[in-house]
């Protein structure tokens, strides 16, 4: 048997996997003393025929076998690949003594197969290989990713992903040559001091550890590794370390079957392959000075006995403190055999060893029945892993094989879904981008990471612990003081506490800000902390790697969910299981271009034409905006508001996007209103407004509208009726202040007089159609569907936008009529006005005609940044979705983003625009695919689209500033050319 099976199918076996796992609950809610493991773990699984072959076999090699050569089976020593001396040592084990596997520990992954193919060449038996691997072969091996810790594993909910790393553990095992993994971790973590287990458990609660220890198991049975279940009967409860010396575990015997032998039932029950016995001094189990692992009470009587287990029984490392100062290497073998194991794990002296067993059994004291029930387990469990078919480890490709892209996701999911709020008084997080933050770093590790990705979304101001006592007594305030602690996670049992200093900053500066804390190491670290109650926010990111201090600072900002829960009680403040959810309410954390799929170096030419542009007085400046995938991989402002150059452009600065309005409120809205089935691409306007649209407008459909091939009219001057014989505002419709008759305010001191929107409708719905339709782009369609949505909802169009689009989204910086909410200072100016307003159109709209509504428009009149933009771009990408919910579905994006007129020479879809199919008029980067959509502004934007590459690009400019005469920007096609390198940054 090869010992692959799969785990996860569809239909029947999915059903069954569901059955199973709820049984599995069911059976961890009930308490019970024992179980019987109803399936042996070794035997093959198949039909009886398979199981006679495997019997055979077994019987087979058995018989042919010296007593030495069976008695060197039980042998399995520590092999070092970064230590060369070791190769011939083991290399003279295996030919001379026949020992029945190696556990391979640190190295390098070609070196480490390189000798192990040299080994099993050796064996007159193939070698059972196994690795401590709790966290992935990376835990041993260099050039190898680690996956998170198994405490870290205890904070996520979702078990399916931690069977999903199981599984990704023993593909890896098992691409080395490795058949049997010493693990998961069953202690019970009870006591926040223990030395050894801590971080290596998965919590202190026995029913989180056995729900994800039996996740972790069956992940790696679907790998065809086998497992072994750890430190039996339990290490969890003890502040020493069994390498150094024989801890003590005082618990009575209730309470060990209660709670340390909980994990150990129910996943013997399902299957465990194997199990460790620990070296531990537990005098309600062992009534002598024995280490449990030497005892046959223990081993044969509770394990074998009592729990029914059928599975192979391994020693702890034979040559720990533990064990050794009891007795000698010799004699230490030979007892923990006649305890009841069947492998002897890392003995201090393995031909001895032997010698010693093999006179023990010639003088009678172990039986050859003793021997062969061990030797045959050990046997039966090679045939279960394929070694009776055995074949060298290739190493071609390896690295490339141990670190898939797969990997890379897996650990950022596992970080993500492991983050934990304990603690968010009234609802601080997330944070807000235009928020002062104060900032304070303790611990001893890097917070690099960290740094950086919070000073892409703040400016933070850094403060040292050795000047707390300075800033307390200053006059400085912060709306938020970030304090992060980072402890190395090179190793688990690295120190995790704060130290004294550090408990009396958090206490102290806590008391006089809203402190958000933030954790990179053992949930154990927050029992130190003198006045919890007195901070505001408190979030677990558990380890220090930069994937989880750049996922949490996300989290911390509102880009990434939090689901996590406590896996152990650090104080009485904070119990197990504890943990708020925080929903992501932000689109478009920013990423790392490399990771993203681009050559950073290649941005540069975007900063040039950006610069070439602006020098050329093409426009004062501008925003641009690159995500992919989700994330945001480039972002810059570049220039002034204008040619003064008195304010720079910020990222948060607002520009008018023009005709982007069409796309990101008008068609949003009318495919909200196609899902609910309240509209139809063949609903026609008088269906939309009846008894309102005149006779020549009523057969209009929605697709004719939204294509433009409607026949409309490209454009009114509505604004030049109401200007006098020398062009300025004519005082019949204009007054200098705010009334009732003069409500619509058009700039400072210019209002329009009130009943002049419904003349703009009546001039609308008055012009002329073509008889004929053909593709002729026109803003009137937007006009008429916006006055639509007030009269369907009741609302004002610039409040249904805010309802149903930019609070659902939480687009805090973008709206009509944006110096109702921002100064001008953050607003870009558009147009030095001579023709109309006579006057600078800072936080006004451009377009004429949406200056006459009130400064709202169906097809102008929106304001907003880059990222908003590209934030509302992303959720067209994801076809609807949004957070938690959506907007609208897949198959209503599909049929909007399709292209309806192309017979008739019409590039456009439904609202969107789309790649020219003509290389000669082609407005958009050449390299765009044609599912690519997106829309132009008449004041300089773009806003565009590709779900072949998951890109989003926007552009942000007041290229009519001071004046829309000038062309250059279009005439010289800044938009495509930037847009064009966005593709060629990528990596091909």
């Amino acid at each position: 048997m090869n010992g692959k099976y799969r785990y996860h199918k569809v239909g029947i076996e999915s059903t069954c996997k569901m059955i199973i796992r709820f049984l599995t609950l069911l059976t961890i809610c009930c308490s019970f003393v024992l179980c019987s493991q109803s399936v042996d773990p070794l035997t093959v699984n198949g039909p009886q025929e398979f199981i006679l072959k495997q019997e055979q076999w077994v019987d087979s090699i058995y018989n042919e076998l010296s007593l030495e050569e069976k008695i060197g089976q039980l042998f399995v020593p520590m092999v070092f690949s970064e230590d060369d001396k070791q190769y011939q040592t083991t290399l003279e084990l295996i030919r001379d003594y026949n020992i029945g596997g190696i556990i391979f520990s640190r190295g390098g992954p070609i070196k480490q197969s390189k000798w192990l193919n040299t080994f099993q060449e050796n064996s007159r038996i193939p070698l059972l290989v196994a690795m401590d691997a709790e966290w992935g072969v990376g835990m041993r091996l260099d050039s190898v990713i680690d996956f998170p810790w198994a405490m870290t594993l205890g904070a996520i909910e979702d078990l399916d992903l931690i069977e999903e790393l199981g599984y990704r553990m023993g593909q890896q095992e098992k691409r080395l040559g490795v058949h049997l993994s010493y693990g998961p971790v069953l202690d019970v973590n009870t006591n926040p001091d223990n030395p050894i287990i801590g971080n290596r458990s998965f919590g202190e609660s026995k029913e989180r550890v056995t729900l994800r220890a039996l996740a972790y198991m069956n992940g790696h049975h679907r790998s065809g590794i086998l497992t072994t279940g750890k430190h039996f009967p339990g290490h969890g409860d003890t502040d020493q370390d069994s390498h150094l010396t024989l801890p003590t575990i005082s618990l009575s015997k209730e309470r060990i079957s209660e709670v340390e032998l909980y994990p150990y039932r129910e996943l013997i029950e399902q299957g465990l392959s194997a199990v460790m016995v620990a070296h531990l001094n537990i005098p309600s189990l062992v009534d002598s000075i024995l280490p449990a692992s030497l005892s046959r009470n223990v081993v044969t009587d509770l394990l074998i006995k009592d729990l029914d287990f059928r599975g192979l029984i391994v020693t702890d490392a034979l040559n720990m403190k533990g064990v050794t100062q009891y007795a000698s290497s010799s004699v230490v073998d030979k007892v923990a055999f006649l305890a009841g194991h069947d492998m002897l794990l890392i003995s201090k002296d393995i031909p001895k060893g032997i010698e010693v067993i093999r006179d023990a059994i010639k003088s009678n004291e172990i039986s050859e029945d003793r021997l062969a029930h061990s030797v045959k387990k050990i046997l039966k469990a090679k045939y279960k892993v394929g070694l009776h078919e055995y074949q060298p480890v290739d190493t071609a490709n390896l690295i490339e094989d141990l670190n898939s892209s797969e990997d890379l996701e897996l650990n950022r999911q596992a970080l993500l879904k492991a983050m934990t709020l304990v603690k968010n008084v009234d609802d601080q997080l997330p944070l807000s981008e235009n928020q002062k933050i104060g900032y304070l770093k303790l611990g001893d590790a890097s917070n690099v990471a960290f740094v950086n990705q919070l000073s892409k979304y703040v400016d933070i101001e850094s403060i040292a612990i050795e000047s707390v006592e300075e800033v307390l007594n200053s006059s400085n305030s912060f709306d938020k003081l970030i304090i992060s602690h980072h402890k190395s996670d090179h190793s688990p049992y690295v120190n995790y506490r704060f130290s004294d200093d550090e408990i009396n900053a958090i206490d102290v500066l806590s008391k006089k800000f809203d402190v958000v804390l933030c954790s990179f190491t053992s949930p154990y670290s927050l029992g130190a902390l003198k006045s919890p109650e007195e901070i505001e926010s408190i979030i677990l990111g558990y380890q220090n790697s930069d994937e989880a201090q750049i996922l949490l600072v996300d989290a911390l900002m509102g880009y990434n969910e939090v689901k996590g829960r406590l896996p152990v009680t650090p104080s009485r403040f904070f119990e197990v299981g504890q943990g708020i959810d925080l929903r992501p309410s932000k689109y478009l954390p920013y990423g790392d271009p490399d990771e993203l799929g681009f050559v950073p170096a290649k941005f540069q030419a975007i900063d040039s034409l950006a610069q070439v542009a602006i020098d050329s007085l093409m426009t004062p400046g501008m925003q641009v905006i690159v995500a992919k995938n989700g994330k945001i991989a480039y972002q810059k402002s570049y220039g002034h508001h204008t040619y003064d150059k008195k304010i720079s452009v910020q990222n948060h600065h607002l520009y008018d996007l023009a005709s982007l309005t069409k796309i990101l409120v008008s068609l949003p809205l009318v495919m909200m209103q196609y899902e609910a089935g309240n509209l139809g691409l063949d609903s026609n306007l008088n269906d939309l407004l009846p008894g309102i649209v005149p006779p020549d407008k009523k057969s209009i459909t929605l697709k004719a509208l939204l294509s433009h091939n409607a026949g409309l009219k490209s454009w009114i001057p509505f604004y030049r009726e109401t200007l006098d014989t020398q062009g300025k505002p004519n005082q019949l419709f204009y007054g200098s202040q705010y009334s009732q008759q003069y409500p619509h305010r058009i700039t400072e001191n210019l209002y329009l007089i009130r009943d002049y929107p419904q003349k703009v409708m009546e001039m609308i719905y008055d012009s002329s159609v073509n008889s004929s339709p053909r593709y002729n782009y026109s803003d009137l369609g937007y006009y008429i569907l916006m006055d639509y949505f007030q009269r369907y909802y009741d609302l004002s169009f610039d409040q249904i936008a805010s309802d149903f689009i930019f609070s659902k989204l939480n687009l805090s910086r973008t709206s009509y009529n944006p110096l109702t909410k921002y100064s001008s200072e953050e607003i870009v100016p558009s147009e030095v006005d001579t023709y109309f307003r006579y006057d600078t159109i800072d936080g006004y709209v451009h377009d004429m005609g949406a200056a006459l509504m009130d400064g709202v428009g169906g097809h102008a009149g929106l304001f907003s940044n880059a990222k908003e933009v590209a934030s509302i771009m992303q959720v067209f990408l994801r076809k609807g979705l949004y957070f938690d919910g959506s907007l609208f579905g897949e198959e209503t994006f599909d049929d909007f983003n399709y292209r309806y007129y192309t017979h008739l020479n019409n590039r456009r879809a439904l609202g969107f625009d789309k790649k020219s199919l003509d290389a000669e008029l082609r407005h958009t980067a050449d390299s765009a695919t044609d599912s690519s959509f997106g829309h132009y502004g008449f004041t300089g934007t773009m806003a565009w689209a590709d779900p072949n590459h998951g890109l989003v690009f926007v552009i942000l400019t007041n290229r009519t500033y001071p004046t829309q005469e000038n062309r250059l920007f279009i005439k010289h096609r800044i938009r495509p050319r930037m847009h064009q390198l966005v593709y060629d940054a990528l990596i091909d």
